[in-house]
């Protein structure tokens, strides 16, 4: 292609075909609708790059996608590595989605850096990273010379953000269209569980675990979680954050939260009926609570995420006694 903006994407042993061929197919849409916005746009050249031997071509971009198989970030694939830091070097930018933020973690650019990943390998990214400033919450972080997308089909919102650098907004809105895609800024909250670490070691803690995720709907204190524990508060309060990465309360509120997300998907239940059940008799905090863990609010999430088939189904409040400080 004549004077083209040149894309390469890391075909690294067992990264996804799928974001590979699908950012293609983006590119290709985008040339195709090219001509109709200006004639000084420069059309996009993508290069499948199956070895990382140094590379003297110019790139104007690279993308490291997922992986369908173990992290990346050993020396088995320091060719990989030593291909991103090169083409960085020499101005090309540096964009990761999914677990293809780990090989670009490994060449040092994201050291003091704002980066996304994959909301369920966060905790390996960070334990493996810590001098990444890590915002797993976010699908997409465009840091001018490095950008990071998190799930395995964030490409889609990677590539239409490079269609609207590298071509125009406007041609990006029209590819977005084509494909059905929502260009509007989204993140990862909107789809992550809340999924507990059960396997950190600590007896006491994982007993109080079990006793929450019978009594969360109840009037729950931390004193009685460390009741539960059988340890002193402040011995409760230190440990419990160490094996589980939060808080008593922030726990318990997770918790509650996620309860109410299954109810919001896969029932009409009133919001109001689910706040009280998941432990919230204060409506407002309920709902400032949900739009802080999940970034929408109740009605929102279930405009977006309940079946519109669902049948009528009626439910029982079963706790009446619920904690005004949740």
């Amino acid at each position: 292609m004549r004077d083209a903006i040149t894309i390469g994407l890391a075909a690294y042993p067992e990264s996804q075909s799928s974001a590979i061929h699908g950012l293609q197919d983006l590119f290709t849409v985008a040339n195709r609708f090219q001509e109709k916005y200006s004639d000084h746009l420069r059309p996009i050249d993508t290069r499948i790059v199956r070895s990382f031997p140094k590379d003297e071509n110019h790139l104007d971009a690279l993308i490291l996608p997922p992986s369908m198989g173990p992290r990346i970030a050993s020396a088995k694939e320091q060719g990989v590595i030593n291909w991103v830091r090169q083409h960085h070097q020499q101005g090309a930018l540096v964009c990761s989605i999914c677990a293809g933020a780990f090989p670009l973690a490994a060449s040092g650019l994201l050291d003091g850096r704002k980066a996304t990943t994959h909301w369920a390998l966060a905790s390996e990214f960070a334990t493996k990273f810590p001098q990444v400033h890590l915002q797993a919450d976010r699908v997409l972080i465009d840091d001018g010379d490095i950008v990071t997308a998190g799930g395995l089909m964030a490409w889609t919102d990677l590539g239409l953000r490079l269609i609207a650098r590298f071509m125009s907004p406007a041609l990006m809105l029209e590819v977005a269209r084509f494909f059905l895609i929502d260009p509007g800024e989204r993140a990862q909250s909107f789809y992550s569980s809340f999924s507990p670490n059960l396997t950190h070691g600590d007896k006491a803690i994982l007993r109080v675990q079990h006793w929450i995720q019978t009594k969360y709907s109840e009037q729950l204190s931390v004193s009685d979680m460390a009741h539960c524990a059988r340890l002193e508060l402040r011995t409760f309060g230190r440990r419990f954050h160490t094996a589980t990465g939060l808080s008593p309360s922030e726990y318990l509120q997770q918790l509650r939260i996620g309860k109410a997300r299954e109810q919001l998907e896969l029932s009409k239940t009133s919001v109001e009926t689910i706040a009280r059940e998941v432990g919230y008799m204060d409506i407002s905090a309920f709902r400032r609570m949900f739009q802080k863990v999940v970034g929408l609010t109740p009605g929102e999430y279930r405009n977006r995420f309940s079946p519109a088939q669902l049948p009528e189904t009626s439910t029982r409040g079963r706790h009446d006694s619920i904690n005004p400080r949740a």
